[in-house]
This record gives C-alpha cells, structure tokens and sequence, in this order.
C-alpha cells in the first residue's frame, strides 16, 4: 500500500486495525526489528506519566537545543498538525518525511496489523534514528509497560506524575497505574520520579528491576526564592534558576526532574549551567496554561483528569484570583468527568458545553446534561453546534475583567486555536 499524502496514509491507518488503542509492543517489536535490524538507536530518554509528560519533554527539549544539540522529540497528541508529534530540533517534520518512513514500515510490515499510534511512534523512531541525533525523547502514550515506545530501551527512564486516567487499560488504583508507567525502567538505568508521593508498585518495580531510583524529596528536589529557585540533588546545587516559563506549581517538580536527568546524563552529553537557564526561560508549550491576553483573556489547558485539573485550580487561584471564569468545556466520555467538574465547579461560574463533531470517543450533549444534573451544576448552558458556537455565547456573557477558559479536550484546545489561527475568534 502506497500514498501520496500524508492524509491519504493517516485515513488507510485508521481502518488497518480493528483497535483505536491495543496495548502490546510484539507486532511494532518485530515491524522495527525488520526495519532497524541493528538496532541503532540514539541516547534515549523516555518520559512516562499521567499528567507532565509532554512538559518534561519540552524542558529537555529547549535545554538541549540551547546547548546546540542535535535533538529529536516524539510527543502525542498533537493540537493542530500531526506533524507536531515528530520534531527535530524544535522543527516539525515534514510530510514528505513522514511519508517516506511510512512506506518503509510498510514494505516490512509483512502483515502484521498495526495501530495509528503504532505506526506513528514507528515512523518517529524510523526519522530519528536517520538523522544522526544527539539525543532522542520519547513521551509514552499510554501507560508505559505496553506502549509502543517501550520497544526501546531507555538510557534514563523519567515518570512526572501518577494519577487517575485510561482506567479501562491500566486500572482504577494509582498501584496499578504506577505498576504500568514503571514498565519503562530498566536494570542498572536511572530512573527518576517527579511524583512527590509515588506508589508502592513504583518503587518495588525498581528494586524487581534493578533500575537505580531517584525519588523527588528523598534523592534530588527544589527549593523556591521567588522571583528564583534552586535545583539540588546530594551534593550537586544549581541555584538562582528563572521562574520555568510553563507556569504552575507543578512545573518546578517536572523542571527538577529534567534537570536531573540532564544531570546523570552530563558525562556522555554535558550541559552548562546557561543553557539550563536558557531552556527554562524560553521552553513553549500549545496548550498547557496557555495564555491570549486581553480585556477578556482566554485560557487554554487540555487538562481532562482530576490531578491536571487540580494544578489549573491552583493555577487560576493564583494568577486569576476573584474572577469571573466562563468555561467552555468538553471531555472524552471514558474521562472521569464527575470528578473533574467536581474539583472545577468553585472556581467557575459559568459553563458553556461545546460538543466535538464527528469524535465517537467525545461525550455527548445527552450524557452531558445529565451529569451537569447529577453534580447539582447551576449556570450550565447548552445547545450549541460546536466550539465556535459556545465560545462566541461565553464571550457574549463576560465581562471586562472575566476569563474565558477553555479546557477539558485536547480536541477542544484544538478547535479552539485552529479558530484563533483563522482570526475567527477575534472579530
């Protein structure tokens, strides 16, 4: 099978295999075994985690590039191309590239059914390892033992947070949620940990596994002097480092951890005290706490489980206190949506439900409406045919000196700057 497009190659894996998600590394294992015999691979991180995971990445990422490392970065989801998921030093791939990595796993697939996710992760290891990099990151998309990634061995294994979520694949206890995400460590390999209060099953998979552990409070952590804080791990201190550009009190712990690993990996890939800096200052993230300043600012968070939601909380308590927030908001059905309206429903005063088209995993209006009813929800609006619809009803509502938050979806963040991109949002 051969494409032109790169549409025209995500539409046909969309069909291939009978599962959206189908957790297991045997068939990707023996597609990249046929396609990267020798199994060159370059220095690896692989970032696990419920909530962090995508901010950790992006840490390492601007803290190499500042450096001037050759730096490769996989990530999923994406918000706006699905070009976003593979970069090279800060830069998107092209479709030509992808393209091209995809016929290749194609003509050594040899039939083994293979799922978008797969196929995708696939392709960025393909990329990366043609492109003479200095260093890989890898983020898990799900859980960590079973996930495609895990098909590669990690030089540093990095968990940022174990929480709540995908319970239908990992479980419904942060024991057996922790047990999942720990499947990435490896024996004699660090393995760092930026959950302040971590599961049992995450340290016992350590010891199974021989990995060295770093716990964050125990091994290594961080001390705030606002407007400034300091990094220290045993004997080793950087002090005085700039406030992480993503924003958030979570944030110090996933700015620790990275440091950290930088740190156990500056023998083989050494990184100045600057070029921290540089990389804390100047990192970027669509879609975590990001901010459209204005007379009415809109905040975009794709936070869709209650510890994300938590932090936005903390976060909106902080840099917003005594405001009026609308919230347009949409969720995945298999989230915990109860719960997160239960921690958001203090701080917001209007809800405005945007449904997303044409999404079979989105909740709908119906289920909507009865759980707003079942949480006791007041000034809930309705009947909208879209994000676009429900954002233009928020905004009609608020009030100089309100905030607009979208939230919820990454799906929804999506639409959401997809129509700033337009200009549509600013009329």
């Amino acid at each position: 099978m051969h494409f032109d497009t790169l549409q025209g190659w995500l539409n046909w894996q969309e069909s291939l295999h009978p599962l959206t998600i189908d957790l297991g590394l045997e068939r990707a294992d023996q597609v990249f075994a046929a396609l990267n015999p020798k199994r060159i691979k370059p220095l690896t991180i692989t970032v696990a985690g419920t909530n962090g995971k995508g901010s950790c990445v992006a840490y390492l990422e601007a803290i190499y590039k500042a450096q001037g490392y050759h730096v490769g970065a996989y990530t999923s989801p994406h918000i706006l191309k699905y070009n976003e998921r593979i970069k090279i030093d800060g830069i998107s791939v092209s479709d030509d590239e992808i393209c091209e990595a995809f016929a290749r796993i194609e003509s050594v697939r040899a039939g083994h059914s293979l799922s978008y996710f797969e196929f995708g992760t696939l392709a960025a290891l393909d990329i990366f390892q043609r492109a003479d990099l200095d260093i890989q990151l890898l983020e898990v998309g799900l859980g960590g033992r079973l996930d495609v990634v895990n098909i590669v061995d990690p030089d540093i294994a990095l968990i940022s947070s174990i929480g709540i979520d995908h319970v239908s694949w990992l479980g419904n206890t942060r024991e057996a949620i922790g047990r999942e995400k720990a499947g990435i460590f490896r024996a004699g390999i660090p393995a760092i940990v930026g959950d302040p209060k971590p599961p049992d099953s995450v340290i016992q998979a350590a010891v199974d596994k021989d990995a060295q552990l770093y716990c964050i409070n125990r091994d290594f952590g961080y001390e705030k002097h606002l407007p400034t804080w300091d990094w220290f791990a045993g004997c080793r201190h950087i002090s005085q480092l700039p406030e992480p550009a993503l924003k958030g009190e979570h944030q110090y712990r996933n700015a620790a951890s990275v440091i950290l690993a930088i740190d156990l990996l500056a023998e083989r890939l050494p990184v100045s005290e600057e070029a921290i800096r540089l990389g804390l200052e100047q990192v970027k993230l669509a879609g975590r706490f990001q901010l459209i300043a204005g007379d009415i600012p809109v905040l975009m968070d794709v936070g869709h489980n209650p510890e994300a939601v938590k932090t936005l909380v903390d976060y909106l308590s902080a840099y917003f206190p005594g405001k009026r927030v609308h919230a347009v908001f949409s969720m995945m059905k298999d989230k915990d949506i109860s719960g997160v309206l239960d921690i958001m429903k203090p701080v917001v005063y209007h809800w405005f439900f945007a449904p997303l088209a044409n999404n079979p995993r989105a909740t709908t209006e119906t289920s909507m409406r009865e759980i707003f009813l079942q949480n006791s929800m007041l000034n809930v609006s309705l009947g909208y045919t879209g994000f676009a619809d429900a954002f233009s009803a928020a905004k009609s509502q608020a009030q100089s000196g309100d905030v607009l938050l979208v939230f919820g979806s990454f799906f929804l963040v999506s639409d959401c700057l997809n129509e700033f991109d337009k200009g549509e949002l600013t009329k």
